[in-house]
């Protein structure tokens, strides 16, 4: 998971979790077209007359967070491009903060308001999938195109094939319905490979694509279609899948699944796999949030590795340091051997170095 979507997400799952036996927890969200003035309207109305009605009222817990929304809005003469939501409370004894003022996606509706619980509503379609996987069955019958991403499998298209089945006739015929069958074959997979290269690789590009279909016929489809070279280095894998259909699109997901978290995976154990070899031959390397910070200030990371375990705030500051310098930043997740071992043994911080330092 890339850092930025990571942090997001912890982020917000630390609010959805959030929760008050009173309504003191203030949730405020912003589009981008309303001015910083509306926005401050009524935080200030409620914040002057917490401070003049009694505690019933307005218990201290809700004026502290309506003084924390009111500042966090004190900081910006404007509203960012995207919107702005700020969630400010007192759940369980301790303050908590949360700004979001750069957000992939524009705020589409404003809300204002103090309750039990935060209002996420407003973000709910300003979260980008983690990632998208193009979804691609053939089949004699017909294909299928669909698209896989954090809210499952969307079908965006079927169509059926008019190749015709094999003839039992011989002779001169035969051959002759062969050559023909064979041409609308070609003429139907390349058909199948430009509807998936201006769907996969649009405007919006996906970041793998799941092959499936016949066993003979997904394989024969690979090696006879003009696929496009940024299609064809996306495909995962093939998969045996018998229905050209939604059912068969749930089915290809389904089983490329796993294939998706391996590769992932994999990415992160050569990191991680670099990373303890480097610390066995005293390569440049660091880790430890103190050494790495020192790292930092030399502009030495080349690669940031960061474990999942550690709190959110950690996980943006080190890597926005990070990515300033022209360095990368892995998450490493801590539910693997390895991502165990990084979590526990070197506290969750590492760090690949462009050259050794003191």
């Amino acid at each position: 998971m890339a850092l930025a979507s990571y942090e997001l997400h912890e982020r917000l799952d630390r609010l959805s979790s959030a929760s008050a036996d009173r309504d003191i927890l203030v949730s405020l969200a912003v589009p981008p077209e309303e001015t910083i003035g509306e926005a401050r309207q009524p935080v200030e109305t409620d914040y002057a007359e917490a401070n003049q009605l009694d505690k019933r009222s307005f218990p201290k817990p809700l004026t502290d967070a309506l003084e924390t929304v009111r500042s966090e809005l004190n900081e910006y003469d404007e509203i960012p491009e995207s919107g702005l939501a700020i969630y400010a409370g007192v759940p369980d004894g301790d303050l908590v903060t949360v700004v979001f003022d750069d957000l992939p996606v524009p705020i589409g509706d404003s809300i204002y308001r103090h309750a039990n619980e935060f209002d996420l509503e407003p973000l709910e379609d300003v979260t980008e999938p983690e990632s998208t996987h193009g979804l691609l069955v053939v089949e004699r019958g017909g294909a299928a195109l669909g698209v896989l991403d954090d809210e499952g499998v969307e079908s965006l298209e079927s169509f059926e094939s008019e190749v015709p089945g094999k003839s039992s006739a011989g002779g001169q015929s035969a051959e002759r319905f062969e050559r023909d069958r064979e041409r609308q074959k070609r003429e139907f997979f390349d058909e199948v490979a430009d509807r998936a290269e201006r769907t996969f690789l649009g405007d919006e590009p996906v970041d793998s694509v799941l092959l499936g279909g016949t066993t003979g016929t997904v394989e024969t489809f690979r090696d006879e279609a003009d696929l496009d070279h940024r299609l064809e280095d996306r495909i995962v894998d093939e998969f045996a899948v018998e229905y050209a259909t939604q059912q068969g699109l749930e089915q290809l997901a389904e089983k490329g699944q796993v294939a998706l978290e391996e590769r992932d995976r994999d990415d992160v154990r050569e990191t991680l796999g670099e990373f303890f070899d480097r610390v066995g031959d005293d390569d440049p390397v660091t880790y430890g949030r103190e050494a790495v910070d020192d790292a930092l200030e030399f502009d030495a990371v080349e690669t940031l590795l960061l474990s999942t375990g550690l709190d959110g705030a950690d996980l943006q500051e080190l890597g926005e340091r990070t990515e300033q310098q022209g360095g990368e930043t892995v998450v490493v997740p801590d539910d693997f051997p390895d991502g165990t071992r990084f979590a526990e043994a070197f506290d969750g911080v590492g760090a690949l170095l462009r050259f050794p330092i003191d």
